[in-house]
């Protein structure tokens, strides 16, 4: 409930920001030389119009007007004398060749900004060349992220499409306060690393109204990462909502205080998940909540895996340190594509403990689903498909 009121007080909060930015003074990159012919690199524009906007003693506003604009990889720095809106009305596109992206890993990158609003558009980050690349065994480098916030506060996205992204479309690392709403990512299920939302080292988070399909996780959630909320969440294809992995290092922030609600997956690899290595650290899972969900066909609705090791290549083989408490499951219902539709495979050394199910109904084939349980414990009540096995 707490988080479900943040959230609220976030959006009402957001559209009074946005009123008072109604009068701003405006900055055209077509003004500073951008071309909108999808070929002309509009790089130095964009970096120009930006230069005036951040250090306007006003709020501004910086206007991309409908066409295409290509941008080699740009960094949009603070802070800012004033709060900012970028309103994006047309498509920015990064180059085909994907070797023009440098070695960064960021094609836009928002640094050490505060109070920035980011409207509509698409971006289109070209990623069929990289990920053929990756696909070929060829030396490539790093996969550039799509579009990043670092260590920027007060941040509001809405109406972003984002398409075919190298890396991770949207990455949220070490902000506060930022509310991402009604955005949709796109690409295909096969694509490589493409999650559509990754948070970590990030307090208060909201994530609604948002449709993702893609070859990644649908939003994944790193260490460090605390009261985040995620509401009315399409996802499918792609991997699912995963807390992690985490533990991979051994020293590491937990993640704390993560709600999931009214949130439908179609097709997609997994619904639900908490995935660690199973090897000794000193972080935390704890206070998480998934609550209304719908799973269409997916194939591991519910999991928590505690022995996580991509490809099973280079498993560490211990037992992993990550302390997951305090996991609640309520009313979620659905199809499975698996027979197993829900899986508790906690650390030997360090069990998943308060671990809360309510109301589960996942089929599988018009028939009961079943599942599993190691080193967990918890409670149950009310309709329970599968048989709880805690």
């Amino acid at each position: 409930m707490a988080n479900t009121i943040k959230a609220l007080l976030l959006i009402i909060s957001s559209f009074y920001f946005f009123i008072q930015l109604s009068s701003a003074a405006t900055y055209n990159v077509i003004t500073y030389g951008a071309k909108p012919d999808g070929k002309t690199d509009s790089t130095r524009p964009f970096l120009k119009a930006w230069t005036s906007a951040c250090t306007s003693s006003t709020p501004s506003t910086i206007n991309v007007p409908k066409g295409r604009f290509l941008l080699k990889p740009i960094t949009f720095r603070g802070p800012c004398k004033n709060k900012i809106t970028f309103r994006l009305n047309g498509t920015l596109v990064a180059p085909l060749d994907f070797r023009a992206l440098g070695s960064s890993g960021y094609w836009i990158l928002f640094i050490k900004v505060t109070d920035v609003s980011f409207f509509g558009g698409n971006i289109d980050a070209k990623g069929a060349s990289y990920w053929a690349c990756r696909d070929s065994g060829k030396d490539c480098p790093p996969g550039a992220r799509s579009l990043t916030f670092n260590w920027a506060n007060n941040i509001y996205l809405s109406g972003l499409t984002s398409i075919n992204s190298r890396q991770s479309h949207i990455t949220i690392n070490s902000c506060n306060n930022v509310l991402v709403k009604n955005v949709k990512i796109m690409a295909p299920d096969q694509s490589p690393n493409t999650d559509g939302i990754h948070v970590q080292s990030s307090t208060d988070v909201t994530i609604t109204g948002t449709t993702i399909q893609t070859g990644d996780d649908c939003i994944s959630i790193g260490d460090g990462t605390k009261n985040l909320f995620m509401a009315h969440i399409k996802c499918g294809p792609g991997h699912g909502v995963s807390i992690g992995s985490l533990g991979k290092e051994f020293d590491e922030q937990g993640v704390q205080n993560v709600t999931l609600m009214n949130t439908v997956f179609t097709k997609s690899d997994n619904g639900v998940r908490i995935k660690t290595w199973a090897r000794p650290g000193n972080g935390f899972v704890k206070h998480v909540v998934f609550e209304n969900i719908v799973m269409n066909n997916v194939k591991n609705p519910i999991i928590i895996d505690q022995n996580y090791c991509p490809d099973n290549v280079g498993c560490p083989g211990q037992s992993a340190g990550v302390k997951i408490s305090d996991v609640r499951y309520k009313n979620i219902g659905g199809t499975s594509a698996t027979s197993e539709a829900m899986t508790f495979d906690c650390s030997s050394t360090n069990p998943c403990d308060n671990v809360r199910l309510e109301d589960i109904k996942l089929t599988y084939k018009n028939k009961a689903s079943t599942s599993t349980c190691n080193n967990v414990g918890g409670s149950s009540t009310g309709i329970l498909m599968p048989q709880s096995c805690l």
